[in-house]
């Protein structure tokens, strides 16, 4: 974004968690990612006129209150989706290296894996719960893969469409092998709530020996019934990207879930090109600026012979994929070090989706 901003106007940069009432009170637009809650608390008195969050989520915003501001809004839709995508396919690859559902004992996924069968998912039966941007690229991943079966939970959707090609919650946790998580998180009390969604009532049902995957939001996965499912068995493990009260994540989750990672699964730097061209453009046509230069917005070559974690699974399995990305290492190092989860996201490597110009 440096460089190409300035061509909107004056430009300020601010870390997005450290961001203060007087760090916008003269400015005109603020472009932000989740870690800045956009509310009366730091907009008050402000001459702000337009916020673009350069993410598909956007919790973080007050819409209420920007709306009885009049100050204009706009998120980044299916900018990250295949950075979320690229994630859950390298988890579930991982998973099957590590004997996930090869009947054995599931080794933890900072050990190499000896080999990668994924004829393994012919067997299985995938859930997406959430099948917006995110999860149609979700389930494009598990075509990919060659799951058995995928099924499809989308509330909002069913109401809309017509609920033939979509299964109840309750029908994906009885059914499911994999349970992936890709929904916005709305308050409960609101029609299709999705905070605590992944609950009490949905793990009691789950099938057993299940895998849940969380990229969504971490409120929407009660963390005391989610523990519950791991220490009783119901659940055979879990990938989380996503946590209740981020920063201060519950570390007794972390390291036993499978995979732990520090809020990255969108963080490709094909999806922050995505989302910064878009917030550019979002703010540049709401003030009725020229937005040809945001198609300089694109991400960096990767260097010759790139692999995210030379010196473990991609190798081991010989999976392209996993040269590309391994999310073991992210789930390493928060593993090693939870207390530096805004370091590690605030300094994520280098990751593109596809491999170019290698």
């Amino acid at each position: 974004m440096r460089g190409l901003a300035e061509r909107l106007g004056r430009v300020r940069y601010v870390n997005g968690a450290d961001i203060t009432p007087d760090d916008v009170r003269e400015a005109d637009a603020l472009i932000v990612r989740t870690r800045t809650r956009c509310d009366r608390a730091l907009l008050e008195g402000s001459r702000v006129k337009f916020i673009a969050t350069a993410t598909i989520g956007y919790d973080h915003l007050d819409t209420a209150y920007l709306a009885q501001r009049g100050i204009g809004w706009t998120n980044c839709p299916g900018c990250n989706a295949g950075s979320v995508a690229q994630y859950v396919e390298c988890a579930l690859l991982l998973l099957a290296a590590h004997g996930c559902w090869d009947g054995g004992p599931l080794l933890p996924a900072e050990v190499p894996a000896a080999k990668l069968d994924t004829g393994v998912f012919k067997q299985l039966t995938l859930g997406i719960v959430g099948v917006g941007h995110v999860g149609t690229e979700v389930l494009r991943a598990a075509r990919r893969l060659g799951f058995g079966r995928v099924m499809l939970c989308d509330p909002p959707r069913a109401e809309r469409e017509g609920g033939a090609a979509f299964a109840t919650l309750s029908e994906v946790a009885r059914e499911c092998d994999v349970v992936s998580f890709h929904t916005p998180l709305t308050p409960a009390a609101e029609p299709h709530g999705t905070f605590h969604l992944a609950g009490e009532a949905f793990f009691a049902q789950l099938k057993s020996g299940a895998v849940v995957m969380n990229t969504s939001r971490g409120e929407v996965a009660d963390t005391a019934a989610l523990k519950a499912a791991l220490a009783e068995g119901r659940l055979r493990t879990a990938v989380i990207d996503t946590w209740e009260n981020e920063p201060q994540i519950d570390r007794e989750l972390l390291q036993r879930v499978f995979l732990g990672t520090p809020h990255i699964a969108g963080y490709s730097a094909d999806g922050k090109a995505n989302g910064t061209r878009m917030a550019l453009q979002a703010v540049a046509r709401h003030f009725g600026l020229d937005d040809a230069f945001c198609q300089l917005v694109v991400p960096p070559d990767l260097p010759p012979g790139f692999s995210y974690l030379p010196q473990a699974t991609a190798d081991t399995t010989g999976c392209e994929a996993l040269r590309l990305y391994d999310p073991t290492r992210d789930s390493m190092a928060l593993k090693a070090h939870p207390e530096q989860f805004e370091m590690l996201r605030g300094n994520y490597p280098m990751r593109r989706e596809r491999f170019f110009n290698v």
